[in-house]
């Protein structure tokens, strides 16, 4: 946790802006942060010192349970995550380990969640791009989208649409996947981990 407990959480969905990419499996971390916003009664706007839509509000009980929090969503392609994020970190003045990356995982089945703190990038050129920016010591929050079949390419899957199959369940997924990035504000990493790294 951080040592500071007033400081705010910059919670960054991970994805690609445009309405060409909005259902894409590269944009669940989108998905995610915009039900979080929807939760906290917000709409995403652009920001000003940023290339990023944020929204900011508060998760948690009323009082000071709460936490403050800045949901961002880069829009300078996914590649690119790093300097959007980077600077709203420094708008904000949210320590690292405050930071929030809610990406696709292409090595978990579709569905599944782990959250952890630091670690490598996977190939992922969201995490690759925020690592190189500042560090890897933020927190992940990992939604599978499972490996491509047969012999489809990584960057055609991730920037294709989720199957009919999958679109049933996305909602439901997207919703609890949400639901851990609250938990790993309010209740700190191992609490979280323990409910939802099934």
């Amino acid at each position: 946790m951080s040592s500071d407990a007033n400081a705010p959480w910059l919670i960054a969905g991970l994805g690609n802006p445009g309405p060409g990419y909005a259902a894409n499996r590269h944009n669940v971390g989108f998905m995610v942060v915009d039900l979080l916003a929807q939760r906290m009664g917000g709409g995403f706007k652009r920001h000003g010192k940023a290339q990023a839509q944020v929204v900011e509000g508060r998760v948690g009980p009323p009082g000071p349970g709460s936490r403050r929090v800045v949901l961002a969503k880069p829009m300078s392609y996914m590649n690119l995550s790093g300097g959007p994020v980077t600077a709203l970190r420094d708008f904000y003045k949210v320590p690292t380990a405050n930071i929030v990356a809610v990406h696709d995982e292409l090595d978990i089945d579709f569905g599944v969640l782990r959250l952890k703190l630091g670690g490598g990038d996977n190939g992922h050129n969201g995490l690759k791009s925020m690592t190189k920016a500042m560090g890897s010591d933020y927190h992940r929050v990992r939604f599978g989208i499972g490996r491509p079949p047969g012999r489809m390419q990584v960057a055609d899957f991730v920037l294709k649409d989720f199957s009919g199959a999958e679109r049933k369940e996305l909602d439901y997924f997207v919703d609890r996947a949400a639901d851990a990035v609250e938990a790993l504000v309010i209740e700190g990493l191992e609490r979280a981990q323990s409910t939802y790294n099934s």
